[in-house]
């Protein structure tokens, strides 16, 4: 879960959408859908985005905003063990991170990657299991 769906409906990202940033109740910035402005899209860590304008994001103390030089970035989670501080952040392709929360609002981004995740164990047969099964079935 993402931390800015604490406090509100959310749900998980799609390929190919277009998410939004925007506030939530509470006062974090994060993720909506188009036509969806009240529910969180919650991204996993590794999740590709390309942003449609150079990132944004507020700047010593969100009295500035900064652009930064870049479209695309990666969703990561950091500092997980600072139970004080939000965890959710982007990647920039120089290394910087971004947390979530500082994002400029308005920003619209395209999901362009979902990380791979845990496939079920019968999707991860080797070759040996495969014949060892078709030579069963021939059998009998």
């Amino acid at each position: 879960m993402c931390d800015y769906s604490l406090r509100c409906r959310s749900r998980p990202a799609k390929v190919g959408e277009m998410l939004i940033t925007t506030s939530f109740s509470g006062g974090t910035r994060g993720f909506a859908a188009e036509g969806e402005p009240n529910v969180a899209v919650c991204l996993l860590p590794g999740t590709e985005l390309a942003f449609d304008q150079d990132v944004k994001h507020d700047h010593q103390s969100w009295i500035w905003t900064k652009a930064t030089n870049f479209r695309v970035a990666r969703f990561r989670k950091i500092d997980q063990r600072n139970a004080y501080r939000h965890h959710d952040a982007l990647e920039l392709p120089d290394g910087n991170v971004v947390l979530v929360t500082h994002l400029s609002r308005g920003q619209r981004a395209t999901v362009l990657q979902l990380p791979v995740t845990h496939q079920p164990e019968h999707a991860t047969r080797t070759t040996k299991e495969h014949s060892n099964r078709n030579t069963a079935a021939s059998v009998l």
